[in-house]
């Protein structure tokens, strides 16, 4: 079976990758958990290393295990620092299935379970696919959508904005990817109201869109960075990164964000064998060559087949979806179904997003680790699929 969803975006080196399978044979057999307060050398070495990946000032760094729970820690220490409690984020955004993170997520998963903590706002997706503000030439017209979005944000806050939870790339959302210049202006919207920006780079993070992170496309720096499902390539890690001055203040107020596993020794040894690929194989550069090359190919099938709409993303993380037709740009929810089923029996596993209003959005995610002739076999793979369930 291939794999184009890396694992659910996670497995960025492959399934059972070599190194990754003796580090955890070897830190499992030496040291796998401490008391949460106890740093260890393994976690201690991870932590040098994300901060020193990363632009200034981001330098301190609290490991955790999953995404939603590094959205929590991050969330609660905007709260803290800000003094504040509103949270804004994307209509279409996913950031976890806990309680702040689960709050901050709109695209599914609201329905049913009673009210969210009060103060999450959401904005519209800058969807250029979908736009909903548009210029003269019918373009999605971004800056009067994010005036227009603060403007609601404004209205609806109690005076009381505290950060703004974000993607780089909405990957739930439907591999939907702000165009250049959104951060930047999203960032001074912030700065503006004394928000902090946190970016939730759980997909985007560790090379896999061409650059070690998605961020530096757009010359922006957060004011928070999360990082999880890349980071433990397939293992329970994630991290909650921010500069030495919110730390220094989240400290003095008492921060508290303390579960069973953080700062574990075994997972924090996988982070660093992460690091010692991706840095050695130049892998931020093999992500966007292979990207260049998925990209041409998903461009093939889109001319191949009119049910293709739109070809987007970036490096090793596209999106293809699927209309019923190209001028009204209807969806075609059935049509994902089916062609993600003829994928499966073919050999190659797809993950179809299916939201309301949209046709279906497949999410590619291959590991870095991917070879040119298995991106030509697994294109080959959805041509086929495709072909068969439009005869």
């Amino acid at each position: 079976m291939l794999d184009f969803t890396s694992g659910q975006m996670s497995a960025i080196l492959g399934h059972s990758h070599p190194e990754i399978v003796a580090t955890v044979q070897r830190q499992v057999a030496t040291l796998d958990h401490l008391f949460s307060g106890m740093l260890s050398r393994p976690v201690i070495e991870l932590s040098e290393r994300i901060a020193a990946s990363l632009p200034d000032p981001l330098e301190r760094v609290l490991l955790l295990t999953t995404g939603a729970e590094s959205n929590e820690a991050a969330v609660r220490m905007a709260k803290l620092v800000t003094g504040k409690h509103e949270i804004v984020s994307f209509a279409r955004s996913w950031h976890g299935m806990t309680g702040a993170a689960a709050a901050a997520t709109y695209s599914s998963g609201r329905t049913g379970y009673g009210p969210v903590a009060p103060g999450n706002i959401a904005i519209p997706t800058p969807d250029s696919y979908r736009p909903d503000i548009v210029g003269a030439g019918g373009e999605l017209d971004w800056r009067r959508q994010l005036d227009l979005a603060f403007d609601l944000v404004d209205a609806q806050s109690t005076g009381s904005l505290a950060a703004c939870l974000v993607e780089p790339i909405l990957s739930s959302g439907g591999v939907i990817e702000p165009p250049p210049g959104y951060f930047a202006a999203l960032a001074q919207k912030c700065r503006e109201r004394g928000m902090l920006l946190i970016l939730d780079e759980a997909q985007t993070g560790l090379c896999r869109t061409g650059t070690w992170y998605a961020f530096e496309r757009d010359g922006v720096v957060p004011d928070i960075l999360t990082l999880s499902k890349t980071l433990g390539a397939g293992l329970p890690l994630a991290a909650v990164v921010t500069s030495d001055e919110i730390e220094r203040v989240a400290h003095e107020r008492g921060y508290l964000f303390f579960t069973t596993h953080v700062n574990d020794p075994l997972v924090a040894a996988v982070g660093n064998t992460v690091f010692d690929v991706l840095d050695r194989e130049h892998m931020d550069e093999r992500a966007t060559h292979l990207g260049g090359v998925l990209r041409e190919g998903l461009l093939e099938l889109q001319r191949r087949h009119e049910v293709v709409g739109d070809v987007r993303g970036r490096g090793l993380l596209q999106g293809l979806e699927l209309v019923a037709d190209r001028e009204t740009k209807q969806g075609a929810d059935a049509l994902g179904a089916d062609v993600t089923r003829r994928c499966f029996a073919l050999g190659l596993h797809m993950n179809v997003v299916q939201l309301p209003g949209m046709g279906g959005t497949f999410r590619i995610a291959p590991p870095l680790t991917s070879t040119e002739d298995e991106l030509a076999l697994g294109l080959e793979i959805l041509d086929r699929a495709l072909g068969e369930a439009t005869a």
